[in-house]
């Protein structure tokens, strides 16, 4: 064969002047002419079950290895499907059966520990019960979220597994009128509409809280981002309210702190706000920022945990990282994921739920940052 050029672009020509060979990767030469390649085509159940001499249903039951399909047959089936790189379309399985096995999953901060934690559970459970995942990202961003889930629908997912720091009232709507199982994981609501997979918030915090008052500790602080949120205005704060008042110490609304957000450099920031309001110690809603808080505090030469106390919400890995190590209240971030899309899996079967919201039990690691 012999390389020629045909208007700028290569090609290769036989002996006879016949070519097999791409111009340009879309076009072939044959007798003299250019004519365009043929779009590859989606191989379809309906050629594996011609090529195998089966039935459709036959070609579905080997594939999902039913046990009524002869063990010969499904291998003669599978061999196609092998060599004719078949790929089911679940979009089209879907809407034949009304149902997908896809669970749409909303997450908040796909970077952030707490949630990562709960992904994986999540997942892991999702797998043994044989549904997809489909994973977004919304920054705990209202227009996100509802952005989220007009994708997660077009999807057609039989399922919803929401986790975020608030449900506003549009994501509420968009979700109920939907009418489809949702399941909010370490996420609570306020209007108890939603089935949810959480610890008590309220007891948790207050056991905290009542351990860094039993250190002598009369100044505590509250430092979470968002204090208006429900899991803080509902939860958090009344159990650290509830452990002021069982120890005779007055609340003070002025040691109330909120980060603007989230984040390691949020709790750093605070520092003066605490010096000034002569705080002791410290309940932290968020692991980034308690490592941002007591940071700070070392940084200005004040000993942790000799001169100021910090404890934190969440047991990541962080917790176990700084210097010292945070103490914190432990809560079963996998297991949270875990029962999440068990309860889920339960839902979109219509099988009975005896619990709409679970709550898993929660502990207290006592580590380095307090006494």
């Amino acid at each position: 064969m012999k390389k020629t050029i045909f208007n700028g672009f290569f090609y290769y020509l036989n002996v006879n002047g016949y070519s097999a060979i791409l111009v340009d990767n879309k076009s072939i030469l044959k007798e003299g002419r250019v004519t365009k390649m043929k779009k590859k085509e989606t191989v379809t159940i309906y050629d594996v079950a011609r090529e195998a001499s089966v039935s459709m249903a036959t070609v579905s039951r080997a594939i999902n290895h039913n046990h009524n399909v002869k063990p010969e047959t499904e291998k003669k089936v599978l061999d196609v499907v092998k060599r004719l790189n078949y790929r089911p379309n679940d979009v089209a399985r879907g809407l034949a059966s009304k149902k997908t096995t896809t669970v749409g999953v909303i997450i908040p901060n796909v970077t952030n520990s707490y949630f990562a934690a709960l992904a994986r559970g999540i997942d892991d459970i999702a797998e043994m019960y044989q549904y997809n995942i489909i994973l977004t990202n919304s920054d705990g961003d209202e227009k996100k979220e509802l952005k989220a889930l007009n994708t997660l629908y077009s999807k057609q997912v039989d399922g919803l597994i929401f986790m975020g720091n608030e449900i506003s009232e549009a994501v509420r709507s968009d979700m109920s009128n939907e009418r489809i199982p949702v399941v909010l994981a370490g996420s609570v609501d306020s209007q108890n509409q939603f089935n949810s997979v959480n610890i008590d918030y309220r007891k948790a915090v207050y056991a905290q809280t009542n351990e860094l008052l039993k250190n002598g500790n009369d100044r505590v602080a509250f430092v979470a981002s968002h204090l208006n949120r429900s899991i803080n205005k509902d939860y958090r704060i009344e159990g650290y309210k509830d452990a002021l008042r069982d120890a005779g110490i007055p609340f003070r609304k002025t040691l109330l702190f909120e980060a603007n957000e989230a984040t390691y450099d949020s709790g750093y920031k605070l520092r003066n706000k605490l010096v000034q309001e002569e705080v002791t110690a410290a309940i932290v809603s968020n692991d980034d920022v308690a490592a941002g808080v007591m940071n700070s505090m070392s940084d200005s030469g004040i000993n942790v945990p000799e001169q100021f106390e910090v404890a934190t919400s969440d047991n990541t890995k962080l917790t176990e990282m700084t210097r010292p190590m945070l103490s914190t209240i432990t809560q079963p971030l996998y297991d949270i994921g875990a029962v999440s899309m068990r309860l889920l899996t339960k839902l979109m079967k219509n099988e009975e739920v005896s619990e709409r919201n679970i709550l898993l039990p929660f502990g207290l690691k006592d580590r380095n940052s307090t006494k």
